[in-house]
């Protein structure tokens, strides 16, 4: 391809390149358009039109000017010598052209930049210097501006000292001017005593009593205190102190006079509701005493304080009837009725005080004082009877409880009363603190009150009950020594019902004693003033009770003493006898069961207390030191006495159990029945006919032991029984001989004791009676195999020896003889 040159590659495309294309918004590719632009059209052209003169017309043209030609038209083409973009060397030299511009022009930039900074140095350095020029000129400024200042305040100074000294002068001359006037009405006041009528008209102008009562008080100020200054022993200054005395009187009575013409004026407009002239003459009597006068006026002659019918009504309101006895409830109804009546009463006097009073705040404690003490008093007055108690009112007219109910419902309403009033206002006045005082002769003997109070519930409820136990035997009749004793016992059973009543009354005594005290150490006092008169109650009646039940006991153990014979007795007498101890025995179960749901009743009757006493009264003990253990202490050695009670029944109960034990045995228990005839027949498995009614009368019997009583007291009895029951077996055997057939009924005796005993679940006792099985087997082996029946249980020979003696070969088979060589040989 043919090369062009630079003049004529820049005579076809004319290069322009400027400063401006670079300006604004520069684009690389809108610059190298513009360059090229102008060639590549042309060429396209050429191109189209020389494919066209040579046949090439299969050909495809790219979108980038190249040309893709057929397989035809390309064979063709590699025969020619012209290139196809025959423009490559006009844009070679476009391009390096333009870059030289483009140096050039970078080196004009560059030039014209270095200039530019130069200028700006220059200018800096001017700028720079006019900057230094204006801080200096600045720093004068301010300079004397502060000079200026500093004057301004030297000036300002001696202004306000002159003011001063101005303020003062004038001061003293309007003090001066007022003290000539003051002087002047002294000595009008001063003339003679007694003699009001040659004052100033200031002193009679309705119009000015403001102004009038001011010099007034002032005037009597001044002379009180030049009377209390005044030096008796100096001639002069005691005739100056006899002259102000002349002019205090004369003030005294003139203000006196001036305060009830105002008073008047303030009455007058009092009842025509003139609010205005009230406030006027409230505040001109605020200089005499403060307005005390006016404040106690206003008060005094509320009509709730001089009308006899509020009063009358009142009472009735909150009494009702005259001749009726109030209820609590109804004097509460009562109560809220007429404290809802004066908080409202009190309120809108308070709107009036407020707008009348300059000093609200002081008359609102005078009104609410007033209220409190006048009409609140004069009704607890009436309502509030204290007691006697020496001579108490009886419990027909309400006993003390009555008086304590209605001093509490007295106590709270009030006390809301003063709640309210607070709400409403009450100055500086402790409302609080005044309404506790209206209590005070009441609150002093509160405690003894309380506690005589329910010591008078619980008698008026012992003579209850007596008197339903009398009713009860009135009308049952005598049915039989031991069966009436019975049903006696029965009737005076312990009640749980009883106990709770009493929980009850105790309950609302520590609801009066929460009410009526708000320190820590007066209610934990009187809490447990009030749970101990629980306890005494509680133990007291509980222990009466077991000691019913325990009576019960006795007669019965007397009644079988009384059927107890001899051996040498008819047939007739043995049977009636027989008879007589089958009574007794009825009623010695009759009086087991009985004591045995007394226990019973006692356990829930101190667990209900325990529960009491958990829930209600140690959380208010608990706030001072030592009241709680007191209190636990005292609640155990309380329940001592019904324990004591309740241990003592328990013996006498086993007492009961183990004489109708023996009582069976000595009447079912026959001597054949462990000495049977070997006469060919199997040998009878069975328990003894007494064995069979000992283990039934127990079973029966005990049941309500088992129901009755828990936990170690149980087992405690279970044990003792068991024990008592193990050797009363013991000493009943020894008064049978056995033989080997013998031998294995008592055997299966034991066995059925043994299996009874096992449902005490005492191991002590059960060990007993396994021992007493292994005793059984005396009786039944052959007298040289006794020795190796101890081998493994050497404790129990010497009951072994007992034993062995009850054998009805112990003399012929020479026992003991050989026994004694055996034990001496062992041993």
């Amino acid at each position: 391809m043919p090369e062009r040159s630079k003049s004529s590659s820049v005579s076809n495309l004319p290069l322009i390149l400027d400063i401006d294309d670079f300006k604004g918004d520069f684009s690389f590719d809108a610059l190298f358009g513009n360059l090229v632009n102008e060639l590549l059209p042309s060429f396209q052209e050429e191109e189209v039109d020389s494919a066209g003169e040579h046949g090439l017309g299969g050909s495809e043209v790219l979108p980038n000017g190249h040309v893709r030609a057929s397989s035809d038209a390309a064979k063709f083409a590699q025969g020619l010598s012209t290139p196809l973009f025959p423009e490559v060397d006009s844009l070679l030299s476009l391009f390096k052209d333009s870059c030289k511009e483009l140096i050039d022009l970078r080196n004009q930039i560059d030039g014209r930049l270095y200039n530019l900074k130069q200028e700006v140095s220059t200018h800096d350095a001017k700028h720079r210097k006019t900057l230094t020029e204006l801080e200096k000129g600045v720093d004068g400024l301010f300079d004397s501006f502060a000079r200026l200042d500093s004057r301004i305040s030297s000036v300002g100074q001696t202004a306000a000292k002159i003011g001063d000294h101005l303020q003062s002068a004038d001061a003293q001359r309007e003090t001066a001017s007022q003290t000539i006037e003051l002087v002047k009405y002294l000595m009008e006041f001063n003339s003679s005593p007694g003699d009001l009528m040659e004052l100033s008209p200031l002193f009679s102008d309705d119009s000015r009593v403001a102004e009038a009562a001011s010099i007034a008080q002032k005037l009597r100020s001044f002379a009180e205190e030049d009377i209390a200054r005044a030096v008796p022993s100096v001639v002069g200054s005691a005739t100056a102190s006899r002259g102000m005395e002349v002019a205090v009187a004369n003030l005294q009575e003139y203000c006196n006079e001036l305060e009830n013409r105002l008073l008047a004026r303030f009455d007058a407009a009092s009842q025509r509701r003139e609010l205005s002239t009230m406030s006027e003459c409230a505040k001109i009597l605020s200089q005499f005493n403060r307005g005390s006068s006016a404040m106690q006026h206003y008060v005094a002659t509320r009509p709730m304080f001089i009308d006899v019918e509020v009063m009358n009504s009142d009472t009735r309101l909150v009494l009702g009837d005259q001749g009726s006895q109030a209820s609590p409830s109804n004097v509460a109804r009562g109560l809220s009725s007429l404290y809802k009546e004066i908080t409202d009463t009190v309120r809108k006097e308070a709107a009036t005080i407020m707008a009348v009073f300059p000093s609200p705040n002081d008359v609102m404690s005078i009104l609410v004082q007033r209220v409190l003490e006048q009409r609140v008093t004069a009704l607890l007055d009436k309502l509030l009877v204290k007691p006697s108690l020496v001579n108490p009112p009886p419990m027909e007219e309400g006993g003390l409880l009555l008086y304590l109910r209605m001093l509490a419902v007295a106590y709270e309403k009030t006390q809301q009363l003063a709640r309210e009033l607070w709400a409403v206002g009450c100055g500086d006045l402790d409302v609080e603190g005044l309404t506790e005082s209206l209590f005070s002769s009441h609150m002093d003997e509160y405690p003894e009150h309380e506690q005589a109070s329910l010591g008078q519930l619980y008698q008026a409820k012992l003579e209850e009950l007596r008197a339903e136990n009398q009713n009860v035997s009135d009308s049952t009749g005598t049915i039989g020594r031991s069966r009436g004793a019975s049903v006696a016992s029965s009737h005076q059973q312990i009640s749980v019902a009883v106990v709770t009543e009493f929980v009850r009354w105790n309950e609302e005594a520590l609801t009066r004693c929460t009410l009526f005290s708000s320190q820590p150490a007066t209610l934990a006092a009187n809490v447990k003033a009030v749970f101990t008169c629980l306890l005494d109650q509680v133990s007291q009646y509980i222990t009466d009770g077991l000691e019913r039940a325990r009576d019960s006991l006795t007669e019965a153990a007397a009644m079988r003493e009384r059927f107890v014979l001899g051996t040498s007795v008819s047939r007739r007498v043995a049977a009636a006898a027989a008879s007589a101890a089958e009574a007794a025995a009825a009623a010695g179960e009759s009086s087991f069961r009985s004591f045995m749901v007394a226990v019973q009743r006692c356990g829930s009757s101190v667990a209900i207390v325990q529960q009491y006493f958990a829930n209600s009264i140690s959380r208010l003990l608990l706030p001072v030191d030592g009241a709680h253990a007191a209190s636990c202490e005292q609640m155990a050695t309380a329940m001592s006495s019904a324990e004591g009670a309740a241990h003592k029944g328990l013996q006498q109960c086993i007492e009961t159990v183990m004489a109708e034990v023996e009582r069976l045995l000595s009447a079912e228990q026959k001597a054949t029945d462990f000495r049977s005839t070997d006469d060919g027949m199997a040998p009878d498995h069975r328990p003894t006919n007494a064995c069979t009614r000992v283990v039934a009368y127990l079973s029966r019997v005990l049941e309500a032991a088992f129901t009755a009583l828990e936990g170690l007291n149980k087992q405690a009895f279970l044990t003792e029984l068991g024990n008592r029951l193990y050797k009363g077996l013991l000493n009943h055997w020894q008064k049978f001989t056995f033989n080997p057939s013998g031998g294995l009924r008592l055997k299966r005796d034991i066995t059925e004791y043994g299996e009874f005993v096992r449902s005490f679940n005492a191991p002590s006792v059960d060990e007993k009676f396994e021992l007493l099985g292994i005793l059984a087997n005396v009786f039944i082996v052959a007298p040289e195999s006794l020795s190796s029946l101890f081998e493994g249980t050497p404790s129990i020979r010497k009951d072994a020896q007992r034993f062995i003696q009850l054998r009805d070969d112990y003399k012929s088979a020479k026992l003991a003889s050989r026994l004694s060589s055996l034990w001496s040989s062992s041993s």
